[in-house]
């Protein structure tokens, strides 16, 4: 008879420890996987907004006066490699799910073809200059489609401008 108190002490003492360790260890699956939709959200603001200072950096050299062609091609090369297009997409790489990396490359690669038709002589506003912005726009809307939904927000009901 005195071993039996002895032994559901024992009992009782286990139960409380192991059932501490999955208390933890559940607190910490949530606070890992909290750390990183925070990352992702912080990798996919800064692509976005790379995008669209990108974006907007290209238009403005394109409609700007250069002395020469070879001038102009060396602002808009110069304005892609400063933007941080690069660094963001690398980080892309490395954080996203494989759908909103290939979204994000897509859009990445828009923005090339962009830059490498103002560098040939493309007008803005051109029916050529259109067509590549639409497609920027919507390889950039099917990204943040993807991006929200890797983030748990529900989907947006109108398109962001262009």
């Amino acid at each position: 008879m005195g071993w039996l108190p002895l032994l559901s002490t024992l009992a009782g003492a286990a139960i409380g420890i192991v059932a501490t360790l999955i208390a933890d260890r559940n607190r910490w699956k949530r606070e890992d996987a909290k750390e990183a939709l925070r990352l992702r959200l912080d990798t996919y603001t800064q692509y976005t907004t790379a995008v669209k200072i990108l974006g907007e950096t290209l238009r403005a050299l394109a409609e700007r006066e250069h002395p020469s062609g070879e001038e102009r091609a060396l602002a808009l090369r110069e304005a892609f490699r400063e933007s941080g297009i690069a660094i963001a997409s690398e980080r892309m790489w490395l954080i996203a799910p494989q759908p909103v990396v290939q979204a994000s490359n897509s859009v990445f690669h828009c923005l090339r073809r962009i830059r490498d038709g103002y560098i040939d002589g493309t007008a803005v506003s051109s029916p050529e200059d259109h067509a590549r912005w639409e497609e920027r726009g919507n390889a950039a809307a099917k990204m943040r489609k993807l991006m929200r939904e890797d983030l748990g927000v529900g989907p947006l009901t109108e398109r962001h401008s262009a």
